[in-house]
């Protein structure tokens, strides 16, 4: 991510600058991205974007009747696709950490 960037010759001010333009970057291609999570079959699916936000939720209406079968389903679901987005968020991290060079890398 920090192609191009001679990192030895910045200043702390303008490393602390580029790092939270990086992270400003990051977090709207984030917000473009798309989770979808499906439980039961199919009978229940939610999307999110890369920012965690509800974007869209299907319900099957077999279980508006069975509320114990769809909180289930809900609770799988909802966990299933925040993991995907935060596994998402993690891998993003690294690339920018990586991209850092030995700045970002462990002795």
């Amino acid at each position: 991510m920090f192609d191009g960037i001679d990192l030895s010759k910045l200043n702390l001010n303008e490393m602390m600058s580029q790092v939270q333009d990086m992270a400003n970057q990051a977090k709207e291609e984030n917000a473009s991205k798309v989770f979808t999570s499906k439980a039961g079959g199919g009978m229940v699916e939610i999307s999110i974007n890369g920012n965690s936000e509800i974007i869209d939720l299907k319900i099957d209406d077999s279980l508006l009747e069975d509320k114990d079968s769809l909180q289930i389903l809900l609770i799988s679901c909802i966990n299933d696709v925040i993991k995907q987005s935060d596994e998402n968020k993690k891998m993003m991290a690294m690339n920018m950490m990586g991209g850092m060079g030995s700045f970002g890398q462990k002795s």
